[in-house]
């Protein structure tokens, strides 16, 4: 500085000391402080008053927000934030698991102790980093938010805790408003009032929604994760794997490896970047080391993916299905009784609906646990032998032959096991427990052998007409027949009847009670579908039903004899557990008392005897083990149906065969008839059975006859006390009885007579009938017709005999009516010195006489074998005689030594009556229709009598519906266990709809 500057500068300081030290400039220096102070005071008092303005207005404003959310207590909360779904899971007997019922969203609840401590790390640096240090709302955060909200940033950072998350998910909605964001924060304030951290974050480890499992299902839970992704459970779950599943809340189909298929995504990168995003928070906030970074980084999560697992409704369905309806019914029942209604009050079909709809809900969201009955090793076997059984069947206008089984332990009513059908994909009806269908003559036992016993009607020594009948039936006659049109045997005891299937005395034995309401037995049985008109249709003991049965109600049934004569109802649902361990529903059982116990036995010794050596005898040479079973065979009408149904002193086994739409069954496959093949079926089932659980198919122990039984000898035409009359007859028999319905009135059905016979068939002689052809005998008498049913028989002389020992006994009704006009004459031959003539085509012919040289040398009777052997040299004739006497010209007369008859025309007339001797011999024998005369065409019933040759033996014989004309001799290779249903029968009412 120049001297210049220096004077200038000490110049402007003087002016400047003397200004502020003027005291008018002191003056108003003063006053200017003071305004400039006020206004600072005035300017801070201002701003303290705005922002307390502002906080009043946000407070009010937050207030207003959520002035219509109520205070919630802390088990309110509880009760909302635990509410999620959690799918109901299935058990097979013993506890084995089952699986999951199918469900919108599948989840399993886990603790907090059983989460691998990765996953929760990985969720907490990746969700909600200062977890462990809020109360529920981090303000820094929530401030970003909004400000980046009204900014409308293109960075938006959540502002959510976990808290607040579970908040959004388990009580408010997905709404973007403050009005939910106010709420979300005050309820989140509150959750972390009452609850601890581990149990935020356990409720959020369970209720997020994590994508699809390899079965294609939506997931939700950690477990389910877990499990469905990986296979493990989720405390085993590795570093990459938590890191992955840690990644899918953000974007859960996005990140998920599945599709809606259960198959895996060809991109895996989205999911496979956010877990590496995952894996580098955690190292950034110190849960893991660089070491444990940089490996999970590296390793290749994609190999950790299970391939797609069958879901199982996919691997059992038919089982699945029907454990669902059933649990569905049971929680119906219960929920309703919840709400104050009765059982019976669900008969309301709207009221009905309502609660079914609900227990189905509750079913797929409150995480049961349900209890079945079913073996698994059992069922599996079962399923096993269903799809390689070789021999169901043609398929028939696109439909294959159907299916269905079920096995049953009878003490407790347990369903073991079942076959629903032979491929649910095609045909979804369950046939075990659902089809209802005829089920023939398995009714026979359960309807009318069972009850009439029971009710001191019947008796296995009981008798029966067992031949052509015509039962009055309003203004039709109803005309049950056997199998083939044939199988008559003139009487029969029921024991006989039932072991061979013969329709016409359970017909007859039927009609004897159907007035007591045996169909009352049936529902008392568990037959769910008896209507009123089965309570007086005559067919219905040939198991004519209006609606039909299902295989499990006709198996059920048949353990009443088993269980001494009390009904234990089938179930399936052993217990349904609440997910907090609450049983909510118990199986209990509740016997009904039905027969008996010595009805019971009765009923089932009859039945051994079908297994032993009557129309099911085959099915005993198939079984891999000998156990006392008791058994019946059944056909519905026109071979729709086949059914065989047995039961030992442990369980009930039936299996039924038939199309969806009903077809005939009739013909051969695989060398095979229908029935053989349903019992070879039964057979290879019960023995695939046997084989997982011996003791339970194979009981060491066999009924037991229970007292009150006595053994009585009885007249076999006519079930009462022998008299000495029938011992001269030969017709004493023995049986079982019940004591207090044993014989006790000597019999009486005999009296002294003569009778002439006509082939097999005998009839009362008349005073004209010439005495060389009668034998004196003993004729029933006419009172005693209406025991055994004769006054329904369309021709009384095929009563007696019949296809067994009958002594010299004739019916007194059986009588024969002359034609009128004498006899025409025979053709005769002669051969190695013996002539031989056919029966009369002419029924009132009852003998013959044989003349040598024009003089009778011989009478033979009708009845007889037809042939007389010749002397040396002499000319020979022969003449038939009928009812009255009146004789018929001599036939052609032979020569003895003669080898044919002597002239062209009578070898013609010869041939011609040979023709018609062959029909009238057809007579001789009870099943002479059903047979051919050659050996080639001979048939025997294989399941009347044990198989002694191997099916390699037997010659096949082509399906009748492959070839029509095949159709008789078919029918006649048929078991005796059908029924015949000729065409007249077809054409009348429902009565037809008989079996065999």
């Amino acid at each position: 500085m120049n001297n210049n500057q220096k004077d200038r500068f000490q110049t402007v300081w003087k002016q400047l000391t003397r200004f502020f030290q003027n005291e008018k400039t002191q003056k108003n220096a003063r006053v200017t402080y003071q305004v400039i102070w006020n206004l600072t005071l005035i300017l801070i008092i201002v701003g303290i008053l705005g922002f307390s303005f502002a906080g009043g207005v946000g407070a009010g404003y937050f207030a207003a927000l959520v002035n219509d959310e109520p205070v919630r207590s802390k088990e309110d909360l509880k009760k909302d934030i635990y509410n999620y779904e959690e799918t109901s899971e299935v058990y097979f007997a013993d506890n084995v698991y089952l699986g999951k019922l199918k469900s919108d969203l599948e989840r399993e609840e886990v603790s907090i102790d059983k989460v691998s401590e990765y996953l929760k790390n990985a969720v907490i640096a990746t969700e909600d980093e200062y977890f462990y240090e809020h109360d529920g709302v981090v303000p820094k955060a929530i401030l970003r938010a909004i400000y980046q909200e009204f900014t409308n940033a293109s960075v938006q950072s959540g502002g959510s805790t976990l808290t607040q998350q579970l908040i959004k998910n388990q009580v408010l909605t997905n709404e973007v408003s403050f009005d939910r964001k106010a709420k979300e924060i005050l309820l989140a304030l509150r959750v972390e009032k009452f609850f601890e951290k581990e149990e935020i974050l356990e409720t959020y480890l369970n209720v997020s929604t994590l994508g699809r499992n390899s079965s294609g299902r939506n997931i939700a839970g950690v477990e389910s994760a877990a499990e469905g992704i990986f296979g493990v459970e989720a405390k085993d779950l590795t570093l990459p794997q938590s890191a992955f599943i840690a990644g899918l809340p953000q974007s859960p189909f996005g990140y998920t490896p599945y599709t809606q298929q259960g198959k895996l995504k060809d991109n895996q990168e989205p999911g496979i970047n956010r877990m590496k995003t995952v894996l580098k928070r955690m190292y950034s906030n110190g849960y893991i080391t660089k070491e444990q970074y940089d490996k999970a980084i590296a390793y290749d999560i994609t190999k950790d993916f299970i391939g797609k697992k069958a879901l199982p409704s996919e691997k059992y369905p038919w089982l699945t299905y029907e454990i669902e309806k059933r649990s569905i019914e049971i929680l119906s029942v219960s929920l309703a009784k919840e709400d104050g209604y009765e059982e019976k009050d669900l008969k309301n079909d709207d009221l009905k609906d309502q609660y079914v709809a609900l227990a189905d809900r509750k079913l797929r969201q409150n995480g049961y646990q349900i209890y079945t009955t079913v073996n698994k090793k059992v069922y599996d076997k079962m399923q096993e032998v269903t799809k390689n059984y070789p021999n169901f069947g043609y398929d028939k206008a696109g439909e294959p032959v159907e299916a269905g089984a079920i096995l049953i332990e009878n003490k407790t009513g347990k369903i073991i096991s079942f076959v629903g059908g032979r491929d649910f994909k095609r045909e979804q009806t369950n046939h075990a427990t659902t089809s209802l269908r005829s089920n023939g003559s398995t009714m026979k036992p359960l309807l009318v052998y069972g009850p009439g016993i029971e009710l001191g009607k019947i008796s296995p020594g009981s008798v029966s007409a067992n031949v052509p009948i015509s039962i009055p039936a309003g203004s039709k006659a109803w005309r049950p027949g056997n199998y083939g049109g044939g199988s008559y045997t003139g009487v029969t005891t029921a024991r006989e009847a039932l072991k061979n299937s013969y329709n016409i005395p359970a017909a007859l034995f039927y009609k004897k009670i159907i007035n007591l309401s045996p169909a009352s037995y049936l529902e008392k049985m568990g037959f769910s579908t008896v209507t009123k008109g089965d309570y007086s249709n005559l067919a219905m003991s040939l198991g004519a039903m209006d609606e039909g049965v299902t295989v499990e109600e006709n198996v059920n049934a048949f353990g009443t004899f088993a269980n001494s004569g009390e009904f234990i109802d089938a179930y399936m649902i052993d217990k349904i557990v609440s997910k907090d361990g609450k049983v909510i529903y118990e199986h209990k059982v509740k016997p009904v008392e039905v027969f008996s116990p010595q009805a019971a036995y009765l009923t089932l010794d009859m039945m051994r005897d079908v297994v032993n050596s009557g129309t099911a005898a085959s099915v005993r040479n198939r079984l891999a083990f000998s156990s006392d079973w008791a058994g019946k065979t059944g056909t519905s009408q026109n071979y729709w149906d086949a059914w065989f149904v047995a039961t030992n002193p442990n369980v009930s086994f039936g299996t039924w065969l038939g199309y969806d739409t009903p077809k005939s069954l009739q013909g051969t496959y695989n060398g095979l008839e229908y029935n053989k093949r349903n019992m070879y079926y039964w057979a290879d089932l019960i023995n695939a059975a046997y084989k997982v659980d011996p003791k339970l198919i194979d009981p060491d122990k066999r009924f037991e006859m229970p007292g009150g039984i006595v053994s009585r000898s009885f007249c076999g035409v006519s079930g009462l006390l022998p008299s000495s009359a029938c011992q001269k007859a030969g017709l004493v028999k023995s049986d079982l009885f019940i004591a207090k319905y044993a014989p006790s009135r000597a019999d009486d059905s005999f009296i002294d007579g003569q009778y002439v016979s006509v082939g097999s068939k005998r009839y009362a002689a008349l005073p004209q009938t010439p005495g060389e052809f009668t034998s004196g005998g003993f004729m029933l008498n006419p009172d005693s017709y209406a025991d055994i049913g004769l006054e329904y028989v369309d021709d009384p002389g095929s009563v007696i005999p019949g296809g067994e020992k009958s002594g010299n006994v004739v019916g007194a009704k059986a009588k024969l009516n002359d034609n009128g006009k004498a006899p025409d004459p025979l053709s005769i031959t002669i051969s190695n010195d013996k002539i031989t003539w056919s029966l009369h085509h002419e029924g009132d012919v009852v003998g013959y006489r044989v003349y040598k040289d024009g003089k009778k040398v011989a009478s033979i009777n009708a009845g007889g074998s037809l042939v007389y052997k010749v002397g040396s040299g002499g000319s020979y004739y022969v003449t038939a005689v009928d009812i009255v006497g009146k004789e018929s010209a001599p036939s052609q007369r032979v020569e003895s030594g003669a080898k044919k008859t002597g002239s062209k025309e009578g070898s013609a007339k010869n041939k011609d009556d040979r023709g018609k001797d062959k029909v009238a011999n057809e007579d001789k024998k009870p099943d002479s229709k059903e047979k051919n005369g050659s050996d080639k065409d001979k048939d025997i019933d294989k399941d009347k009598e044990p198989e002694k040759e191997t099916d390699k033996d037997k010659e096949p014989a082509q399906d009748k519906d492959q070839n029509k004309e095949n159709t008789d001799k078919e029918i006649q290779e048929t078991d005796k266990d059908q029924d015949t249903v000729n065409d007249k029968e077809k054409e009348t009412d429902k009565a037809e709809e008989e079996e065999e």
